[in-house]
């Protein structure tokens, strides 16, 4: 069984939206947009090594097709290109009909049925990045099995965030931790009433 990890850049105040860039994501007149962009050369260990963990990508609309406008033409020499150009990647989405970046795949169906049946299938973790919505889902179905939160010394006070007031109440485990020179923290959670199964 594969397990599914959910890995973002949050705020202190746990502010999720927009990390990489100013037109990211303004919805809900979000005005701080790329406000993870100073810390990224900080981070860049615990980036890469949760890339060299994916087996594939399972992206909400959005941040796939921001995504799928960079990658493709992205210089060969940038440390993720070949690897996200050549990970499956699998699509939820209640409009696109295709994804046209390779080997992409839209979900059908339910979304937290379909990604049940992905983590049942043979291979490596499954990884979210980004993908606020799809992340709700995912979490209010039991099907997130890791988090790996990469928690910046920054408070922006408003905007979208990962654990809402909708949230349910979840017990979770700490498995490791790591502090940047700037001040980033980097925390892997597991739920705890599945942490065994987890280490199986």
């Amino acid at each position: 069984m594969r397990n599914l990890v959910v890995s973002e850049f949050l705020t202190l105040d746990g502010v999720m939206q927009a990390p990489g860039d100013s037109d990211e994501d303004t919805e809900g007149g979000f005005e701080h947009g790329g406000w993870q962009v100073p810390y990224f050369d900080d981070v860049g260990s615990a980036v890469a090594e949760g890339f060299a963990a994916v087996d594939a990508l399972v992206l909400g609309r959005k941040t796939y097709e921001i995504f799928a406008s960079y990658w493709p033409t992205a210089s060969e020499d940038e440390p993720f290109t070949e690897q996200m150009n050549s990970v499956d990647k699998y699509v939820a989405s209640r409009t696109l009909d295709a994804a046209d970046w390779q080997n992409s795949t839209v979900l059908e169906g339910d979304v937290a049925d379909a990604v049940a049946e992905l983590k049942q299938e043979p291979g490596g973790d499954l990884v979210v990045f980004g993908s606020g919505d799809l992340v709700q889902t995912l979490m209010a179905n039991d099907l997130v099995d890791e988090y790996q939160l990469m928690v910046h010394p920054l408070v922006l006070g408003t905007g979208k965030r990962l654990f809402t007031d909708e949230s349910e109440s979840t017990g979770l485990k700490l498995v490791e931790m790591e502090t940047t020179d700037s001040g980033v923290v980097v925390l892997t959670y597991r739920p705890a009433e599945t942490d065994s199964e987890v280490d199986e």
